[in-house]
């Protein structure tokens, strides 16, 4: 089924579980009579997805508007639509540039398209002696159709820079926030297919071309299969005309090349790696490549059950726990595998975030706020818990 033309899996299909699936209407009528004839139970979410896309995110404000918002707030930015990628940079810039006692614009490379990658440091600067700084790095936007995630990584950053109520969480740990990694993709999802997940990377699909050869082919990456730990493996393609297309090796990309290189340069203060994806509404934790479970298991465990259940007191809004092969299926080179086995930092951990397939990729903008709030609730449990434990460890050093 999944091999039809135009046949997109939001959910896999797997045993005793629901799946997710968009249908072409040439495909529909027969894929509805299959299901039927079989007694598999469905239901159609929605029957019309240009309409679902269309009402997702409010209109543009007017040419004058805009001028309006940036003369009175010196930006564009709000919270009750989804921006696109120079509007994220200009927001960036802004903050830099009112903020210059917390926050640091840090460039660290290009997309394949060129468009520039902006890590935002946001740190008071300030450390006791002779006590290194813990940092935490937070990515969104590997996926280009993820929107909500780039949304809730700005609204997280806002936070910490705007609210004077979080000055304690800048004071006392750095932050390292990549608020887009697939820019390309996610532009491209604006501008011509609203349901475009990889990078827009152009490679051959026919042999005796090279690889690369920008002529011919089908484009894109899939930037979470590219990772330098077990890359190429069980749930990562070959096929440049899939969606988990691997890249010709790992971090064959610019964009991934660019953030593993800043990670490593970094890795001996970052405790924490959070990438934001969407969706389902999951906590999920190392490994992803294998379901043999991490020697510390419990210890990541343990830290991401306290952040959901801080979550859930937000809203209600529930999330599941458990490793990515528990949960969803086996897939090889991805970030969050590659940070903890690679670059080492212990509490790793991906947040698809929400929400459970009503709206899929497509959430309302109106969401926007409702699951920052949340998110943000959960890493703030997850930063408090760092901090408890490396002031455990410290008051052992002078013990022992």
């Amino acid at each position: 089924m999944s091999e039809e033309p135009g046949v997109q899996v939001w959910m896999p299909i797997q045993l005793n579980k629901t799946a997710d699936l968009v249908l072409p209407p040439s495909v529909a009528r027969d894929v509805k009579r299959f299901l039927t004839e079989r007694e598999i139970n469905f239901v159609v979410l929605s029957s019309d997805l240009e309409r679902s896309i269309n009402k997702q995110n409010p209109k543009m404000p007017s040419v004058n508007q805009q001028s309006e918002l940036k003369a009175t707030k010196g930006h564009v930015m709000t919270f009750n639509r989804y921006h696109r990628y120079q509007d994220i940079l200009d927001y960036l810039m802004y903050l830099s540039e009112n903020y210059p006692h917390l926050v640091e614009l840090l460039p660290i490379g290009k997309t394949v398209e060129g468009r520039p990658l902006k890590v935002v440091k946001i740190s008071s600067g300030q450390t006791r002696e002779n006590v290194v700084k813990p940092a935490i790095w937070i990515d969104a936007g590997i996926h280009a159709r993820e929107w909500i995630s780039p949304a809730v990584a700005l609204f997280i950053l806002r936070q910490l820079v705007e609210n004077k109520s979080y000055r304690t969480l800048v004071s006392e740990i750095d932050w390292y926030i990549l608020p887009m990694i697939n820019a390309d993709g996610y532009e491209y999802s604006h501008t011509v297919d609203r349901l475009w997940r990889k990078s827009r990377r152009t490679a051959t699909i026919k042999s005796g071309r090279t690889l690369w050869d920008t002529s011919y082919g089908c484009e894109g990456v899939d930037l979470n299969r590219n990772w330098d730990w077990h890359w190429g493996g069980v749930g990562a393609s070959q096929d440049p005309c899939s969606d988990t297309f691997a890249g010709s090796h790992a971090f064959s990309e610019p964009e991934t090349r660019a953030v593993s290189d800043f990670i490593l340069d970094h890795r001996d203060r970052i405790q924490v790696y959070l990438t934001l994806h969407s969706y389902s509404q999951m906590w999920l934790m190392p490994w992803s490549h294998t379901k043999k479970l991490s020697d510390d298991y419990d210890d990541m465990m343990y830290l991401a059950r306290q952040a959901t259940e801080a979550i859930q007191k937000v809203h209600g809004s529930q999330y599941q726990l458990g490793t990515t092969p528990s949960l969803l299926y086996t897939v090889s080179g991805c970030s969050d595998d590659w940070a903890k086995g690679k670059a080492g930092i212990k509490y790793s951990y991906t947040i698809e975030l929400p929400d459970k397939g009503l709206y899929g990729f497509l959430l309302p903008a109106e969401k926007i706020v409702t699951t920052g709030k949340e998110i943000f609730t959960g890493i703030k449990s997850i930063a408090k818990s760092i901090l408890k434990i490396n002031s455990m460890k410290e008051k052992s050093k002078l013990i022992g």
